[in-house]
């Protein structure tokens, strides 16, 4: 299970920087150009970020390894309603490495001194994956910097994830040399020229390692939330549902007028997806979804 599941990250790393066309254009969306690129120094590394589009603004933050498949397709939707902000979280993309392990709470705060050093005092943001659990800790740790909260497949305790996922990671610190050379081969390598992609993948599995549980701190979380899933994600299915219940969903009817609906949060999975094509294959459905919540 664990070589297949290498085997599959290695291709989707390499078809998306083969096929980039595909990426960023997936349901004939144009790629973005950025109107601001820049990189910030903060907390001992310097952020890459892209300023895209006009409208209100919105924070991206991407998933692991390649954040070309977040700030392709999916970025351009949303640049077409808001002023997007797409960051290169550390060691990723564009940006810079420190020899500190990673952790979504350390990449939090690294976002929230970005917003911070660029006068941003509030913004709605998005996260998928990885870039979700960063999410979740701006939030939590920064409750004051978020507006409005959108979770992309993320979840909130390490047994929510299936244990093939936990095996994973917790084999891919003493894999990392082997698929850091098969990526160095690859056109993302090309990319993204200045990633070392044994540490990428040495940081990335000893990142998501370990027991974790955010369910109390998670569930006092005052932003709006909309919660956004594959139906065939990382995780139970249950578990999904119970991030929703700390969010205050599912807890009685909302009546024939939605009047009780319990609370101002909102819960979506999408049919026919997976945690590693979601923002691909539904992007106009995700989307629609995401500006709809926004827009309240």
């Amino acid at each position: 299970m664990f070589k297949q599941l290498l085997t599959t990250i290695t291709l989707i790393a390499a078809f998306a920087a083969v096929t980039p066309s595909i990426a960023q254009t997936q349901g004939e969306v144009p790629m973005s150009t950025p109107t601001i690129t820049d990189r910030v120094a903060v907390n001992g590394v310097e952020l890459y970020y892209e300023v895209h589009g006009e409208g209100s603004p919105l924070v991206m933050l991407h998933g692991g390894v390649n954040p070309s498949d977040f700030f392709g397709a999916p970025l351009a939707e949303m640049a077409k309603t808001h002023k997007v902000l797409a960051v290169h979280m550390r060691g990723h993309g564009f940006s810079t490495d420190a020899d500190a392990p990673w952790s979504s709470e350390q990449m939090a705060d690294d976002v929230d001194a970005l917003l911070g050093e660029l006068g941003i005092d509030t913004i709605d943001v998005m996260g998928w994956s990885m870039g979700g659990g960063v999410a979740y800790q701006l939030a939590i740790r920064h409750p004051k910097r978020v507006g409005k909260l959108i979770v992309i497949s993320m979840s909130i305790r390490s047994d929510g994830n299936f244990p093939e996922v936990t095996a994973a990671f917790d084999a891919m610190p003493a894999q990392a040399a082997t698929i850091g050379q098969a990526i160095s081969q690859s056109p993302l390598a090309e990319l993204y020229p200045d990633v070392d992609w044994e540490v990428m993948f040495r940081k990335s599995g000893q990142m998501n390692q370990g027991a974790y549980d955010w369910s109390a701190a998670v569930a006092q979380i005052a932003a709006p939330t909309l919660l956004i899933f594959a139906d065939a994600d990382m995780m139970h299915p249950e578990h999904m549902v119970e991030i929703y219940k700390l969010c205050g969903g599912g807890t009685r009817d909302a009546n024939f007028d939605g009047s009780l609906r319990p609370t101002q949060n909102q819960l979506a999975i999408i049919p026919g997806t997976t945690h590693y094509d979601l923002p691909l294959k539904a992007t106009r459905q995700f989307a629609d979804y995401a500006n709809a919540f926004l827009a309240q």
